[in-house]
């Protein structure tokens, strides 16, 4: 009698916990989405009135100052765990360009709620969306909707120190370990005369990645993983540079997948 209580008692509570897992996880998700409309609204008024530089700067700011607290949020409701410390010897640097694995939809969140000088390379629908549009205009960030200019903003923002994030994969990753590398970042950094830094990315579940569902629930608690890798210059030929980078990181992650 007195197991088949406890199994009741076991069974109610896991039932109240899953309920608080979905609540949780719907709350930090609007939270999400709300801030960043409001931060896309607040960035679409500044935009016109700051001077450039100024504004991107205050922009980028900004930006850490949403990311950072809502990571801390999550992290509260006992669901998440970050461990992004690699990030702040990167702080201090000037002019390199972060190159990491891109296996969820919040790895700029990530990476931005630690480093506040980076500018990033996003593609034109995200940057014309509600959700970014405005924010990310102040921020400064640069549109892929044109190879060349895209490349001549990029070196330009490099040789003003800006730190600049670029996804070698283009976008989410959709076969692993990574998908097939853009040279788009090697040229860049070779015009630009700044080293490449390997960035590896790891969530503990598939949560947020190609194809998955907001509304699905992961695998609690979720853990978001951020680690250094090495620091290397591009050379005279960028496709055999980027075939050797692409190369490292199949090499680092099936190690990674492995341990």
């Amino acid at each position: 009698m007195i197991d088949v209580v406890v199994r009741g008692v076991k069974a109610i509570a896991a039932g109240i916990w899953s309920v608080y897992e979905y609540i949780a996880l719907y709350i930090s998700l609007a939270i999400f989405g709300i801030g960043g409309i409001l931060f896309s609204i607040l960035g679409a008024v500044l935009y016109p009135f700051l001077p450039q530089r100024f504004g991107a700067r205050l922009g980028r700011f900004l930006i850490t100052c949403i990311f950072w607290p809502y990571l801390i949020f999550i992290q509260s409701t006992g669901l998440f765990k970050c461990d992004l410390s690699a990030l702040d010897a990167l702080s201090g640097d000037e002019s390199i360009v972060i190159v990491p694995n891109h296996p969820g939809l919040i790895d700029v969140v990530l990476i931005g709620s630690r480093l506040t000088n980076i500018v990033c390379i996003m593609k034109k629908d995200i940057q014309d969306n509600l959700l970014f549009g405005g924010g990310s205009r102040l921020a400064g960030y640069i549109r892929n909707d044109s190879t060349g200019n895209m490349v001549r903003a990029a070196v330009a923002e490099l040789k003003q120190g800006s730190q600049l994030l670029i996804f070698p994969e283009g976008t989410r990753t959709a076969t692993q370990p990574i998908n097939k590398f853009s040279g788009a970042f090697a040229i860049i950094a070779r015009r630009a005369g700044v080293p490449v830094q390997t960035v590896f990315i790891e969530y503990s579940s598939a949560f947020l990645d190609k194809g998955w569902p907001l509304w699905k629930k992961p695998q609690f608690p979720l853990t978001f993983r951020v680690t250094l890798g090495e620091r290397f210059e591009v050379g005279s030929d960028t496709k055999i540079f980027v075939d050797k980078l692409e190369n490292y990181f199949r090499a680092r992650l099936a190690v990674k997948k492995n341990v």
